[in-house]
Protein backbone atom coordinates (compact mmCIF):
# COMPACT_ATOMS: atom_id res chain seq x y z
CA UNK A 1 0.00 0.00 0.00
CA UNK A 2 1.71 3.05 -1.14
CA UNK A 3 -1.09 5.37 -0.70
CA UNK A 4 -0.63 8.62 1.39
CA UNK A 5 -1.36 8.24 5.40
CA UNK A 6 -2.51 11.01 7.67
CA UNK A 7 0.26 11.10 10.85
CA UNK A 8 -1.36 13.84 13.57
CA UNK A 9 1.17 15.27 15.51
CA UNK A 10 -0.11 16.26 19.26
CA UNK A 11 2.01 17.67 21.75
CA UNK A 12 0.12 18.52 25.46
CA UNK A 13 -3.07 17.15 26.40
CA UNK A 14 -3.88 19.66 29.19
CA UNK A 15 -7.38 21.50 30.37
CA UNK A 16 -5.07 24.35 31.60
CA UNK A 17 -2.32 24.14 30.03
CA UNK A 18 1.07 26.57 30.50
CA UNK A 19 0.91 30.04 28.21
CA UNK A 20 3.82 28.29 26.67
CA UNK A 21 2.11 25.21 25.14
CA UNK A 22 -1.82 26.76 25.12
CA UNK A 23 -1.94 26.86 21.04
CA UNK A 24 -0.32 23.27 20.94
CA UNK A 25 -2.21 21.89 23.19
CA UNK A 26 -5.60 19.85 23.31
CA UNK A 27 -8.44 19.37 25.80
CA UNK A 28 -9.11 15.85 27.04
CA UNK A 29 -12.60 16.00 25.81
CA UNK A 30 -11.28 17.28 21.91
CA UNK A 31 -8.80 14.43 21.96
CA UNK A 32 -11.85 11.77 23.00
CA UNK A 33 -14.15 13.27 20.34
CA UNK A 34 -11.53 13.39 18.12
CA UNK A 35 -10.34 9.43 18.67
CA UNK A 36 -14.30 8.80 18.23
CA UNK A 37 -13.84 10.69 14.64
CA UNK A 38 -11.27 7.87 13.67
CA UNK A 39 -12.82 5.37 14.37
CA UNK A 40 -16.39 6.24 12.96
CA UNK A 41 -14.14 7.03 9.98
CA UNK A 42 -12.81 3.43 9.91
CA UNK A 43 -9.30 4.44 10.38
CA UNK A 44 -7.05 1.70 11.70
CA UNK A 45 -3.90 3.40 14.25
CA UNK A 46 -0.55 2.08 13.68
CA UNK A 47 2.96 3.27 14.95
CA UNK A 48 5.43 5.18 12.89
CA UNK A 49 7.67 1.97 12.99
CA UNK A 50 4.96 -0.04 11.38
CA UNK A 51 4.17 2.36 8.63
CA UNK A 52 8.22 2.86 7.76
CA UNK A 53 8.72 -1.07 8.22
CA UNK A 54 5.49 -1.05 5.73
CA UNK A 55 7.42 1.19 3.08
CA UNK A 56 10.73 -0.02 3.59
CA UNK A 57 9.56 -3.73 2.57
CA UNK A 58 6.95 -3.04 -0.19
CA UNK A 59 4.22 -4.20 1.46
CA UNK A 60 6.01 -7.30 3.08
CA UNK A 61 5.47 -5.72 6.88
CA UNK A 62 1.32 -5.76 6.17
CA UNK A 63 -0.97 -2.85 7.57
CA UNK A 64 -4.42 -2.49 8.32
CA UNK A 65 -6.83 -0.84 5.90
CA UNK A 66 -6.98 3.04 6.14
CA UNK A 67 -4.03 3.71 8.41
CA UNK A 68 -3.67 6.38 10.33
CA UNK A 69 -0.57 7.82 12.72
CA UNK A 70 -1.63 8.97 16.56
CA UNK A 71 1.83 10.89 17.24
CA UNK A 72 2.88 13.33 20.50
CA UNK A 73 5.70 15.21 20.86
CA UNK A 74 8.10 16.17 24.03
CA UNK A 75 6.51 14.52 26.68
CA UNK A 76 3.92 15.89 28.35
CA UNK A 77 1.90 14.40 31.66
CA UNK A 78 -0.77 14.95 29.87
CA UNK A 79 0.21 11.70 27.45
CA UNK A 80 -0.27 9.65 30.63
CA UNK A 81 -3.00 11.31 32.42
CA UNK A 82 -5.83 12.22 29.36
CA UNK A 83 -4.65 10.37 26.33
CA UNK A 84 -3.41 6.51 27.41
CA UNK A 85 -6.52 5.61 29.34
CA UNK A 86 -8.70 6.80 26.03
CA UNK A 87 -5.73 5.53 23.75
CA UNK A 88 -6.17 2.03 25.64
CA UNK A 89 -9.94 2.20 25.44
CA UNK A 90 -9.69 2.36 21.70
CA UNK A 91 -7.16 -0.29 21.35
CA UNK A 92 -5.29 2.32 19.60
CA UNK A 93 -1.62 2.40 19.15
CA UNK A 94 0.25 5.45 19.22
CA UNK A 95 3.72 7.08 19.12
CA UNK A 96 5.28 9.23 21.80
CA UNK A 97 8.34 11.15 21.21
CA UNK A 98 10.15 12.57 24.15
CA UNK A 99 12.80 15.03 24.73
CA UNK A 100 14.84 13.19 27.42
CA UNK A 101 16.32 16.21 28.82
CA UNK A 102 13.05 17.49 29.84
CA UNK A 103 11.44 14.40 31.36
CA UNK A 104 11.15 14.53 34.77
CA UNK A 105 13.81 12.27 36.64
CA UNK A 106 17.61 11.93 36.87
CA UNK A 107 18.08 13.48 33.32
CA UNK A 108 16.30 16.56 33.53
CA UNK A 109 17.58 19.72 32.66
CA UNK A 110 14.76 21.72 33.40
CA UNK A 111 13.74 22.70 29.62
CA UNK A 112 9.90 21.45 29.62
CA UNK A 113 7.45 24.04 28.94
CA UNK A 114 5.24 22.38 31.28
CA UNK A 115 4.37 19.43 33.58
CA UNK A 116 5.95 17.11 31.86
CA UNK A 117 5.68 12.60 32.37
CA UNK A 118 8.34 11.40 34.71
CA UNK A 119 9.94 7.30 33.49
CA UNK A 120 7.78 5.52 35.77
CA UNK A 121 5.18 7.10 33.04
CA UNK A 122 6.77 7.02 29.80
CA UNK A 123 6.98 2.65 30.87
CA UNK A 124 3.25 2.82 31.84
CA UNK A 125 2.54 4.25 28.12
CA UNK A 126 5.43 1.84 26.43
CA UNK A 127 3.35 -1.49 28.47
CA UNK A 128 -0.33 0.72 27.35
CA UNK A 129 1.25 -0.04 23.18
CA UNK A 130 2.39 3.42 22.71
CA UNK A 131 5.47 3.37 20.52
CA UNK A 132 8.64 5.48 22.82
CA UNK A 133 10.90 7.57 20.58
CA UNK A 134 13.70 9.91 20.15
CA UNK A 135 12.93 13.80 19.89
CA UNK A 136 16.42 14.85 21.02
CA UNK A 137 17.83 15.55 24.34
CA UNK A 138 17.42 19.34 25.15
CA UNK A 139 14.83 19.72 22.07
CA UNK A 140 17.07 22.58 20.08
CA UNK A 141 16.99 23.54 16.16
CA UNK A 142 19.22 20.86 15.24
CA UNK A 143 19.75 22.36 11.95
CA UNK A 144 21.55 24.94 13.61
CA UNK A 145 24.31 22.74 15.93
CA UNK A 146 27.42 21.89 15.22
CA UNK A 147 28.08 18.35 14.25
CA UNK A 148 29.75 17.30 17.74
CA UNK A 149 26.92 19.08 19.37
CA UNK A 150 24.27 17.60 16.99
CA UNK A 151 25.66 14.13 17.43
CA UNK A 152 25.61 14.40 21.08
CA UNK A 153 21.98 15.17 21.14
CA UNK A 154 20.73 12.53 19.13
CA UNK A 155 23.10 9.84 21.04
CA UNK A 156 22.12 10.87 24.53
CA UNK A 157 18.90 11.02 23.75
CA UNK A 158 18.73 7.28 22.59
CA UNK A 159 20.83 6.04 24.92
CA UNK A 160 18.93 7.18 27.41
CA UNK A 161 15.56 5.88 26.29
CA UNK A 162 17.45 2.40 25.68
CA UNK A 163 18.99 2.74 29.43
CA UNK A 164 15.08 3.56 31.18
CA UNK A 165 12.78 1.13 28.85
CA UNK A 166 15.79 -1.52 28.16
CA UNK A 167 14.42 -1.10 24.21
CA UNK A 168 16.51 0.77 21.40
CA UNK A 169 14.15 3.44 19.71
CA UNK A 170 14.19 3.03 16.11
CA UNK A 171 11.79 6.56 15.16
CA UNK A 172 12.72 9.76 15.62
CA UNK A 173 11.02 13.71 15.49
CA UNK A 174 12.57 16.89 14.03
CA UNK A 175 12.44 19.31 17.11
CA UNK A 176 10.60 22.21 15.21
CA UNK A 177 9.97 19.71 12.79
CA UNK A 178 13.11 21.32 10.71
CA UNK A 179 16.16 19.16 9.27
CA UNK A 180 18.25 19.63 6.75
CA UNK A 181 20.51 16.75 4.70
CA UNK A 182 23.30 16.67 7.40
CA UNK A 183 20.62 16.43 10.50
CA UNK A 184 19.12 13.57 8.30
CA UNK A 185 21.71 11.86 7.66
CA UNK A 186 22.93 12.11 11.46
CA UNK A 187 20.02 10.98 12.35
CA UNK A 188 20.26 7.77 10.38
CA UNK A 189 23.99 7.24 11.55
CA UNK A 190 22.63 7.40 15.13
CA UNK A 191 20.82 4.19 14.67
CA UNK A 192 17.13 5.45 14.12
CA UNK A 193 15.48 3.84 11.32
CA UNK A 194 12.94 6.87 10.44
CA UNK A 195 11.89 10.40 11.29
CA UNK A 196 8.86 12.57 10.91
CA UNK A 197 9.00 16.38 10.52
CA UNK A 198 6.08 18.48 10.06
CA UNK A 199 5.15 19.91 6.81
CA UNK A 200 1.00 19.58 7.26
CA UNK A 201 1.01 17.30 4.26
CA UNK A 202 -0.05 13.66 4.32
CA UNK A 203 3.12 11.36 4.93
CA UNK A 204 4.24 9.16 1.38
CA UNK A 205 6.50 6.83 0.89
CA UNK A 206 8.32 8.71 -1.90
CA UNK A 207 8.88 11.69 0.84
CA UNK A 208 12.01 8.71 2.24
CA UNK A 209 11.95 7.18 5.70
CA UNK A 210 13.70 10.41 6.87
CA UNK A 211 11.55 13.34 5.75
CA UNK A 212 7.89 11.91 6.38
CA UNK A 213 5.08 15.02 7.31
CA UNK A 214 2.54 14.55 9.66
CA UNK A 215 -0.13 17.34 10.45
CA UNK A 216 -0.40 19.64 13.36
CA UNK A 217 -3.51 19.34 15.51
CA UNK A 218 -3.83 22.27 17.57
CA UNK A 219 -6.25 24.14 20.36
CA UNK A 220 -8.01 25.46 17.65
CA UNK A 221 -8.83 22.82 15.11
CA UNK A 222 -12.48 21.68 15.29
CA UNK A 223 -13.96 17.94 15.15
CA UNK A 224 -14.57 19.23 11.34
CA UNK A 225 -11.93 20.48 10.64
CA UNK A 226 -10.33 17.03 12.36
CA UNK A 227 -12.21 15.06 9.88
CA UNK A 228 -11.11 16.86 6.78
CA UNK A 229 -7.72 16.35 7.72
CA UNK A 230 -7.73 12.76 8.29
CA UNK A 231 -9.32 12.29 5.00
CA UNK A 232 -6.56 14.34 3.47
CA UNK A 233 -9.54 17.44 2.47
CA UNK A 234 -8.68 21.06 2.71
CA UNK A 235 -5.05 20.33 4.28
CA UNK A 236 -3.45 23.45 1.99
CA UNK A 237 -5.90 25.66 2.81
CA UNK A 238 -6.47 25.03 6.64
CA UNK A 239 -2.31 25.04 6.78
CA UNK A 240 -1.59 28.21 4.60
CA UNK A 241 -0.83 30.52 7.10
CA UNK A 242 1.82 28.09 8.53
CA UNK A 243 3.39 27.29 5.39
CA UNK A 244 3.74 30.70 4.42
CA UNK A 245 5.54 31.43 7.99
CA UNK A 246 7.81 28.22 7.05
CA UNK A 247 9.29 29.64 4.40
CA UNK A 248 9.91 32.96 5.00
CA UNK A 249 11.94 31.08 8.29
CA UNK A 250 13.41 28.31 6.09
CA UNK A 251 15.13 31.69 4.20
CA UNK A 252 16.29 33.06 7.87
CA UNK A 253 17.51 29.90 8.83
CA UNK A 254 19.61 29.35 5.60
CA UNK A 255 21.08 32.91 6.52
CA UNK A 256 22.23 32.11 9.78
CA UNK A 257 24.20 28.71 8.54
CA UNK A 258 25.58 30.97 5.87
CA UNK A 259 26.84 33.58 8.18
CA UNK A 260 28.24 30.83 10.57
CA UNK A 261 30.28 29.66 7.69
CA UNK A 262 31.37 32.21 6.55
CA UNK A 263 32.44 33.22 10.76
CA UNK A 264 34.59 29.76 11.07
CA UNK A 265 36.15 29.99 7.80
CA UNK A 266 37.90 33.54 8.94
CA UNK A 267 38.46 32.21 12.02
Amino acid sequence: MNAPVPVLMYHALAREPSEATRALSVSPEAFAEQLAVLEDLGRHPVTTADLAAHWRTQGRSPLPENPVLITFDDGYEGVHRHALPLLVKHGFPATLFVSTGWLRGAHDTGGGLDTMLDWDQVRDLAAGGVEIGGHSHTHPQLDQLDDEALWSELIRCKEIVAAELGTVPVSFAYPYGYSSRRVRQRVRAAGFRQALAVGNGLARRAQGPYALQRLTVRRSTTTEEFARLVQGRAIARNFAGDRALTKGYALVRRARQVRRKAIRTRV
